[in-house]
Parts: C-alpha cells; sequence; structure tokens
C-alpha cells in the first residue's frame, strides 16, 4: 500500500499506531492501492484529517476521518465518557460509526455532506432544519445520571485556570471573582422552567454541523462537551456561535453586530418547540427566548475559562487568550442587562 503525504503525522509519537489503524480501517472498507491523508481547517481542540484512498481497480474512492486528540484535552473532558457517548449517539443514528480507536485519537466514518460555514447558520432554511435537529438531539435517552454539568464543570475549569495560569492572567482575567460570578447565576438560573434538561451538545457552532445537499438532513458532529444540561443553555450557545467565524483571516475575532435579532432567535425557538408536532404558545416561545438569553452569560463564562485554558495547553494555530479576552468582556458587557430588565425579571 502507498502512502501519501504522512509528514502531517510524523512527530505526533504514535505515527506507527496511528498508521496501523488507517491500514486496518482502509482495508476493511476496500481493496486500497493508495492512502492519503490531508489536513480538514478549523477544529479548535483536536487535530482533524480526511484519509483518502483508492481502490486497486482505481474505479472507487473511498474516505474516512482522522481525529488526533488535542493537547491538555483531558483538562476539559474525560474521553471515556465522550467514547461511551459517541458510540451510544451513534446507535441512536445520529452521527458517524466509530471505526477504530488508538492511544491518542480515533478513526471515524467520513459523513458524506457538507459542513456548514458561517453564513449558513442565517439561512431561514438552514436554520429550521438545525431547530428540528436539536430538538431531536435533546431528546436522546443517553447513558449516566440525567442531571446539570454546566455549573460543575465551569468551576474545574476555573479551578484548573488558576493552578496553571501566570498570576498577571489571573489579575486581568478576574479569575479570583469568578467563583461568586458562577454561585450567582447557579442559583439564578436553577428555578423551574429555567433548569428544564435534555442531552445537549454544547459546542453547536457551524463547524459541528453537517448537512446533506440532496436530502437536506442534518447531522450533528464532535461531542466532546456534550452532556446533560439546560436546555436553554445550548440554544444561547448557539446563538453565541453566530458571531464566529472560524475560517476568516482572523478567526479568533467575534462580531457582536452578527448576534441573532430578537425575530431571529423567536422564529429558531418557535420551530424548535414546534418540530414535534406541536404548536407553542406565543408565551411559551417567549419564555424559552429569555431563559437562552440568561445562559449567554453561563456560556461566555464557560468558553472564556476554555479559551483561557487552551492558551497555555493547545498547540494548535488559534489566539485562544484573545478569545477569552473577548468572551470575558462580554459577559461583564451584558450582565447589568440580561439580569435586571423588565423580561428578564419576569422569569
Amino acid at each position: 500500500m502507498a502512502i501519501k503525504r504522512n509528514e502531517y503525522l510524523k512527530g505526533c509519537g504514535y505515527e506507527e499506531e496511528i498508521m496501523e489503524a488507517i491500514s486496518a480501517v482502509a482495508s476493511d472498507l476496500g481493496d486500497v492501492n493508495s492512502l492519503e491523508v490531508i489536513p480538514m481547517k478549523g477544529a479548535m481542540t483536536n487535530e482533524v484529517f480526511q484519509i483518502i484512498w483508492q481502490t486497486k481497480k482505481g474505479d472507487d474512492v473511498r474516505k474516512a476521518l482522522l481525529r488526533l486528540y488535542g493537547d491538555g484535552v483531558q483538562i476539559f473532558f474525560n474521553r471515556e465518557e465522550e467514547i461511551r457517548a459517541f458510540e451510544c449517539i451513534s446507535k441512536h443514528g445520529q452521527g458517524p460509526r466509530l471505526l477504530a480507536l488508538f492511544t491518542s485519537g480515533r478513526v471515524e466514518e467520513f459523513i458524506h455532506a457538507r459542513t456548514l460555514s458561517a453564513v449558513d447558520l442565517r439561512d431561514p432554511e438552514i436554520s429550521a432544519l438545525i431547530a428540528s435537529k436539536m430538538r431531536e438531539f435533546h431528546r436522546l435517552n443517553m447513558p449516566g445520571p440525567k442531571k446539570v454539568q454546566l455549573w460543575q464543570r465551569m468551576r474545574n475549569w476555573l479551578s484548573e485556570s488558576k493552578t496553571i495560569c501566570f498570576p498577571k492572567d489571573i489579575t486581568n482575567f478576574g479569575l479570583d471573582n469568578l467563583d461568586e460570578e458562577i454561585n450567582m447565576l447557579e442559583k439564578l438560573l436553577s428555578e423551574g422552567y429555567l433548569q428544564d434538561i435534555g442531552f445537549c451538545h454544547n459546542d453547536l457552532q457551524y463547524g459541528n454541523i453537517m448537512m446533506d445537499e440532496e436530502t437536506r438532513s442534518i447531522t450533528l458532529i464532535d461531542y466532546e462537551y456534550a452532556s446533560y444540561n439546560p436546555l436553554a443553555y445550548d440554544l444561547a450557545n448557539h446563538f453565541c456561535e453566530m458571531v464566529a467565524d472560524y475560517h476568516s483571516h482572523t478567526p479568533h475575532i467575534l462580531d457582536y453586530t452578527k448576534y441573532p435579532e430578537l425575530e431571529e432567535r423567536q422564529r429558531f425557538i418557535r420551530i424548535y418547540l414546534s418540530s414535534e408536532g406541536k404548536k407553542p404558545s406565543n408565551a411559551k416561545v417567549d419564555q424559552l427566548v429569555n431563559a437562552a438569553e440568561k445562559y449567554t452569560l453561563a456560556n461566555h463564562l464557560f468558553w472564556g475559562l476554555w479559551g483561557l485554558i487552551s492558551s497555555y495547553v493547545s498547540k494548535i494555530e488559534f489566539e485562544y487568550k484573545e478569545y477569552a479576552k473577548q468572551r470575558f468582556e462580554q459577559y461583564w458587557i451584558r450582565k447589568h442587562t440580561l439580569l435586571n430588565s423588565p423580561n428578564m425579571m419576569k422569569l
């Protein structure tokens, strides 16, 4: 078998093991003549590659996806739990199949669909498909305790950041004050329907959403951060991701002028609530819209901590610290308005 461009894997420490896994998968799925490894852009937690091979007959090209785990990601989630979730989601028919595991990563089924772009999230038709798929995903019955993971995960990350960050960053990012902020948000947002939970993706940026152009079906991928959480939090996360373009010349820069207006958020949530055939009342829609707005605050702290920690542990080329700065700034800019507006007080 001829292996092309495997220089991308050199120096990772597990090259031989990786190539054995790739070769085994390729052999199981086709009579391999040559195999090529091509890096894919846009990933910020792992390194992702497309594996392409041609059969000996030369009339068939097949693909798989290679995921190499990023440095330090064990800080953010438990890899064994993530793999169990991946396999369970696959069994539910919601994502790609797991083809092979090795020490530093895995090989996954290649989804023959288009990864969405930043502008796709604002397309009303595509947005409606995403809303319905989110509702379906949230209804998955996954193993493990069905309780909110958000707050403890943030506390763990805050503790980790205080351990690894330089004193200057601890001061500049106000880490010593974040315990109080997290406690305040948890108390405020743990009331009644604000606490309606389901199995959430928690990282629903456009790069984790794929669409089959022919069938218009949506597939959600990459479940590293998936867990049971408040449904409003996952909706808030998706709205916040509309300000990002990770494939621009400045992928770390967030443009908050692109945050969806009220009408767009209402439309998304109305479709989300209608996806099971029941037409929601305007009051129900507004209730969830307002709840999601509150949860944007938790989302800013969550990804702010992620960015700050990643700036110390990740080798992926991305301005993590600047990204973190923008998320924390947005938290403080929006906090007073969101927690003191009349609509928020009614919650």
